[in-house]
């Protein structure tokens, strides 16, 4: 979820996958798939470094075989790098 503000100032959190289109007219307005629309204080570069920096954040998250909720490591195989298979065998 990406926090942004709404021209009352008051904040709200979203589904950066659910946001289907940004425009700027001049205010900056999220489009959302089911149609809805939030008109919000943020630019749109301020939109777009906030879902890239959420994005980066889950694929770290999937990488480091932490759960971001415990600060545990699990023991799910899949998250150590020796345990990456490759799509295609290797031609010798």
């Amino acid at each position: 979820m990406i926090v942004v503000t709404r021209l009352n100032d008051s904040q709200f959190a979203i589904n950066p996958d659910l946001i289907e289109r940004i425009h700027v007219n001049p205010d900056t307005t999220l489009v959302m798939v089911d149609g809805a629309k939030f008109i919000v204080t943020e630019s749109l570069t301020e939109v777009i470094e906030k879902i890239a920096a959420y994005r980066a954040r889950v694929i770290g998250l999937a990488y480091s075989g932490t759960d971001a909720s415990t600060g545990s490591t699990d023991s799910n195989p899949y998250t150590r790098p020796d345990a990456v298979v490759p799509l295609r065998p290797r031609r010798l």
